[in-house]
């Protein structure tokens, strides 16, 4: 099989940085793609961590200036990737996180910090890096959004391009005044280019001028179309409509595998489910959770937003007690829901539990001691702590959007029936609907023949990056093909 060249353009990658799925997904989609011949290389900021995690690091472009100074492009590798990372300290050397400061406010200068990721893109997909000129750039999410639209208006050979929205809700707009400084042709400033109600829409850019579009589950690909989900981009969307398709996003089932697994108090695996106890035992004692190994536990990885409906969990936490449940509960985000979730911890002691903030091995030990995962977002385009859920038999509870109805099969008759079953859906996305779906679990919980045979279903469902790097490569060849690449 051929070589066949892709450019991934993104803002985070696990291990190096990470915020959110997006980094999980740029992580593991080269190894991911390998074995389809693809040699996908991924292009990254030269933050601190990223600059200080880099096993090779040679140079292969000089920039004179690059949105305020000068910078160079390393060709580097770090944990397994093959990377090119743009070392420009007067953008990417700061305190804090990729883009906000120590204190979560936003970097003033982000429109040009991400404009300079496009610009380099774009200069790697026209030949800036003698050996490797790709035959497609894939961009993801916003910040990566001008890629797109820099070779768009390059003018002459450029190689095909893609844009995947992994959330809607963060579109990348800046005032319209920057638009001079980012490079582009005056004629670029217009609906048909990156303009967006008067500002510049990275996002909208990538949208309009990508040649494919795709989301991280087909139900999202729908659910975008609308004006609910569309997030005022449904318009454009729906005019391009014969380019967009959802891909599943897989989950890393090497750094997810209750088998090998070193963050946990027992190894297990579908053939030694009994072996799950120890865990729950341990994660009750963690959390400083009364130790009862017939207590129904719950889990919640998550962050604290309205998004990810962790308000309508906090109006079911009478509920959950009332049936004899525990909350094992690892996130942060919203200061009036943390507050909340502390209060019901501090008023039900040994019952209900915290801890704020994210710790990767105890993400870990909630999902492999948890019996159930509570998932109730408003909206998810794809989600990942379902899919490690699946994986290590804590059977998710789940509102039916996005990409958790495609991942989660509710446990209803029909399902019960065939045994096909992996976990509870609910809809609409309302505090009395996971009420419901609460009491539903409940009850399944309380069939342990039942229930072990769901946490089978669960673990032996596939959830890894399979299926979505076959549809990625035949998506990249396909578009190569068009374009004569």
């Amino acid at each position: 099989m051929s070589e066949f060249k892709v450019l991934s353009v993104v803002s985070e990658v696990y291990p190096l940085v990470k915020t959110g799925g997006l980094a999980d997904v740029a992580g593991a989609l080269p190894a991911a793609l390998a074995p389809h011949g693809v040699d996908m290389r991924t292009l990254i900021p030269g933050y601190a961590a990223v600059l200080g995690a880099l096993t090779r690091a040679e140079p292969v472009h000089h920039f004179d200036h690059l949105f305020g100074g000068p910078a160079r492009l390393l060709d580097a590798e770090a944990a397994g990737l093959r990377l090119f990372v743009i070392d420009a300290p007067h953008l990417y050397d700061r305190p804090g996180g990729p883009y906000s400061d120590p204190a979560g406010v936003d970097w003033p200068d982000n429109a040009e910090r991400f404009a300079a990721l496009g610009a380099v893109a774009s200069g790697i997909g026209r030949g800036l890096v003698p050996g490797f000129v790709p035959a497609v750039v894939h961009a993801h999410d916003w910040q990566a959004g001008l890629a797109p639209a820099y070779l768009h208006y390059s003018g002459g050979w450029r190689p095909g391009t893609v844009i995947t929205i992994h959330n809607m809700a963060f579109q990348g707009k800046f005032p319209g005044t920057i638009a001079p400084q980012l490079g582009f042709p005056p004629e670029a400033f217009s609906i048909h280019g990156i303009e967006y109600y008067g500002a510049v829409g990275y996002l909208k850019a990538g949208l309009k001028l990508a040649d494919r579009i795709t989301t991280v589950s087909p139900t999202y690909a729908s659910e975008i179309l609308l004006p609910e989900g569309g997030m005022g981009l449904e318009g454009l969307l729906n005019d391009r409509a014969d380019v967009v398709s959802g891909i599943l996003n897989g989950l890393d089932t090497v750094a997810w595998d209750p088998a090998t697994d070193d963050h946990l108090a027992a190894r297990f695996d579908v053939k030694r489910l009994k072996a799950r106890d120890a865990n729950k035992a341990a994660l009750q004692r963690r959390f400083g959770l009364h130790e009862d190994p017939d207590a129904l536990l719950f889990g919640v990885v998550s962050r604290l937003s309205w998004q990810k409906g962790l308000d309508l969990l906090a109006e079911n936490i009478g509920t959950l007690l009332e049936m004899g449940g525990q909350l094992a509960l690892l996130g942060s985000g919203d200061a009036e829901l943390s507050g909340r979730f502390s209060g019901a911890s501090e008023a039900h002691a040994g019952r209900v539990a915290t801890w704020f903030g994210y710790d990767e091995g105890v993400a870990h030990l909630v999902q492999a001691g948890a019996d159930a995962l509570i998932v109730p977002s408003r909206f998810e385009p794809c989600g990942l702590t379902q899919l490690a859920a699946l994986r290590y038999g804590a059977l998710p509870v789940v509102a039916r959007v996005g990409g958790l109805a495609d991942t989660v099969i509710d446990v209803n008759e029909m399902a019960r029936g065939i045994g096909v079953g992996t976990g509870v859906q609910f809809s609409p996305v309302t505090a009395p609907a996971l009420h419901q779906a609460l009491r539903r679990t409940r009850a399944l919980f309380q069939d342990k023949v039942l229930w072990r045979k769901l946490q089978r279903n669960a673990m032996t469902t596939d959830v890894s990056w399979q299926r979505a790097a076959g549809e990625y490569d035949r998506l990249y060849r396909t578009l190569a093909a068009e374009r004569g690449v």
